[in-house]
């Protein structure tokens, strides 16, 4: 099947790729490649390929929600894409969690969405590659960072969450919510690719502290970042 939204040619997306909703986010990572190119910007879904210590990587944008990952994901596997590494932002469930700290997904639940038209008789259980995730906490710890590792709620509504919303999902055993985990590790699962997620705390709504801009994050992107691309050319493919 040939994308019909990402507009890059065959050869032009590398077998490991960084993806994030943020464009802003995505062009950042791209200025850490060597010899980075754009090779995707057609509805905004902005795509460089570089490399990252001799390993071609390529980083794109996956806008916000389930269908619209989910688009990219898919369109980024028929490109050749064989590994998947969110880098995102998210919610902290857990009080005393600080903004810019990081969380590593290990599983992220979901009510209905992207995923339910995937498999509609019965909810599956979306989880990371172990080997992926085992090279972003080891990636981490090389670099003295200390990240949360757990598994993560994917809402379908971002004015929905509140903190009776936290916690519901911190008892039962969730550490943070974001929007796109659950669709990528299905997405992996189904389509045989490897996936993973590193994901930057924005705001605590288990102590309802706002949520803070892009702008306040790009110094802990770079840290994040750095683990991920870290990680990902250490992944197997």
């Amino acid at each position: 099947m040939k994308p019909q939204h990402l507009k890059a040619k065959a050869g032009d997306i590398a077998e490991r790729v960084i993806v994030a909703g943020d464009p802003a986010r995505v062009v950042q990572v791209s200025k850490m490649l060597e010899n980075s190119i754009l090779v995707n910007e057609n509805r905004g879904f902005i795509t460089y390929t570089g490399t990252y210590n001799g390993k071609r990587v390529s980083v794109a944008c996956h806008g916000v929600g389930g269908p619209s990952s989910a688009i990219v994901f898919e369109e980024l596997i028929m490109l050749g894409a064989k590994v998947l590494i969110r880098l995102g932002s998210t919610g902290a469930f857990v009080k005393g969690v600080r903004v810019g700290e990081l969380v590593i997904a290990t599983g992220a639940s979901y009510i209905g969405g992207t995923l339910n038209q995937y498999v509609p008789d019965v909810h599956i259980s979306p989880v990371p590659s172990f080997d992926v995730t085992l090279e972003l906490v080891r990636s981490a710890e090389a670099r003295g960072i200390k990240c949360h590792v757990g598994p993560v709620f994917s809402s379908e509504a971002f004015y929905a969450e509140d903190h009776e919303f936290a916690k519901k999902w911190y008892d039962r055993g969730h550490v943070s919510v974001e929007m796109e985990c659950a669709t990528l590790f299905g997405i992996g699962m189904l389509r045989k690719v490897k996936t993973g997620a590193i994901l930057i705390v924005s705001d605590n709504l288990a102590e309802m502290t706002p949520m803070v801009d892009a702008t306040a994050l790009r110094s802990y992107v770079d840290i994040a970042a750095r683990v991920a691309l870290d990680a990902i050319i250490r992944v197997e493919v």
